[in-house]
This record gives structure tokens, C-alpha cells and sequence, in this order.
């Protein structure tokens, strides 16, 4: 087998690594991604990383938890990039470990400019984001054929706690066959009470989907009427994803990844 270390970029002392770490399962990080880990000096990662990941690191790697989670105590997003700056100023190789994909819903493009106006060099390393692996991890394609051809992400928190303010929800229900949501949990009535208003049936089908590609993920499957009702029945809890639109439906025939938890006993991973 060819050495693929040799084709991969150094990890210059005094740089910053903004590196995503996909949505869960570990076979889900990209070459770069592990290549980071093993020659990173300084890892601060997010809450969202998988505990199976951190394992990876290079074992001489300092390790900083700069985790943002909803209703907890978490670091300030102003701090953690002054954290990034200082830590590269001290000639470190700076790996910061987030959630999923940096530049959706990881507020990597908030650091990224931190990194650039400091005039810290950085690389961004994409990863897989919690939509695509979640829905993969689900059965349900993100697009398919003669069911939808455009998908949308959104986020169901925003920065003040409740839904963004600056979607157009008529637009967006006529527009967008299926409709992937990050953070929904909080907002969830509000948000199913919305995309009603806007136009979608309330007997649409929806999935709830929790802990997505770790051994602990939990699909429930709703419709935007019932989604709030079959939530609180199930216990699921962030981080989670709700899905809505008609290719949802296919979960019932391609629903993969939970026989296969079922055959190996929740093994971990894949």
C-alpha cells in the first residue's frame, strides 16, 4: 500500500487546523482529519466531538474542551478564538476539533476570521456535517429521484434562543421539498406550528433523529402534527436533527444502520 502520509500537507508549527470531525462514528473522518490528530500539539475541541475520536489524538497533545452546548455553561465564542490565536502565537501546531462539517452550524467561518485577521495562517479541513451522515445513517438520501431534487438545512436555534428571524418560512415550505434542522429540540413545537402556517401538511411525514451514527442514535419516525407528542414519548434528546418531506419515507425500507446495531450488540463503530 502506498504511504499516504507523503501526499498529505504538513501541520506548520504556529498554524491553526479548523477541522471537522463528522457527526459521530470515527470510520467517518477524513484522511486529513487523522492526519491532524497525530501531529496536532493542541487540540480544543467542541462538546459534539465523539469521545471515540479524542482517543485518536496524538498522546503528547495538550487537550482543551471549549464546548457550546444550549442551556449549559459554555465557553464564549470570543474567547475561544483569542485561545486559537494565543496558543498558534506560542509556535504550536492548534487543532481545533468541531462537530460535524466547521462551516455549517460550527461558527468555523467566526474563527476562521478571528485566525485571518490576527494573521494566523489556518487550513480548513471539511468534515462530514451531521445532515448528510445523520440522514445516510437514517435511510433516508438526501435527494433522490422523482421525490426531491433541492434539500435545505436550517437551524431551529438562534441566538436568542428561539427561530431565526431572517427565514423566509413561505418561500422556503414552497421551495424546498425536504427540510433537514439542526438544534430543533428546543424549538420544536414552535417550529412544526411554523412550517404548518407556511404551507406544509401537518400529516407530512418527519424524523426525529438523536445521537446520529453513534451506537446510542435514536430515529423517530412523526409527522409534523404529531413530531412534539412522539418526541416527548421517546426521551430524545440533543444533539438531534428533524427531518421533513416526503422522502423521509423511504427510512421504513432503508433503514440500515439500526439492524446492523442490532447484529453487533452496539459495537461502536463501523
Amino acid at each position: 500500500m502506498n504511504d499516504v502520509s507523503l501526499t498529505l500537507p504538513p501541520f506548520q508549527a504556529g498554524s491553526v487546523w479548523l477541522v471537522g470531525a463528522g457527526p459521530g462514528d470515527p470510520g467517518l473522518l477524513t484522511l486529513l482529519a487523522s492526519h491532524a490528530l497525530q501531529f496536532a500539539d493542541v487540540v480544543i475541541y467542541d462538546a459534539l466531538v465523539d469521545r471515540r475520536i479524542l482517543k485518536l489524538v496524538n498522546p503528547k497533545a495538550a487537550l482543551e474542551a471549549a464546548g457550546k452546548r444550549g442551556g449549559r455553561p459554555s465557553a464564549k465564542q470570543p474567547d475561544i478564538s483569542k485561545s486559537l490565536i494565543a496558543r498558534a502565537r506560542e509556535g504550536k501546531r492548534v487543532l481545533r476539533l468541531k462537530g460535524g462539517d466547521p462551516f455549517v452550524f460550527g461558527r468555523g467561518g467566526e474563527e476562521a476570521l478571528a485566525l485571518a485577521q490576527a494573521g494566523i495562517p489556518f487550513r480548513l479541513v471539511p468534515g462530514v456535517t451531521a445532515a448528510i451522515g445523520g440522514l445516510a445513517y437514517a435511510g433516508v438520501p438526501a435527494t433522490h429521484r422523482g421525490t426531491n431534487s433541492a434539500v435545505t438545512f436550517l437551524t431551529g436555534h438562534a441566538d436568542d434562543g428561539g427561530l431565526p428571524d431572517d427565514v423566509d418560512w413561505e418561500g422556503l415550505v414552497k421551495g424546498s421539498p425536504l427540510l433537514i434542522v439542526y438544534m430543533p429540540i428546543g424549538n420544536l413545537e414552535r417550529l412544526s406550528q411554523r412550517l404548518i402556517e407556511a404551507g406544509r401538511p401537518a400529516d407530512e411525514p418527519a424524523l426525529l433523529i438523536s445521537k446520529a451514527t453513534t451506537p446510542d442514535q435514536n430515529v423517530v419516525a412523526t409527522t409534523l402534527a404529531q413530531c412534539v407528542t412522539d418526541a416527548a414519548k421517546s426521551g430524545i434528546v440533543p444533539p438531534a436533527l428533524f427531518v421533513v418531506g416526503p422522502g423521509v419515507a423511504l427510512h421504513e425500507q432503508l433503514d440500515w444502520y439500526r439492524a446492523w446495531l442490532a447484529g453487533n450488540e452496539k459495537g461502536g463503530s463501523t
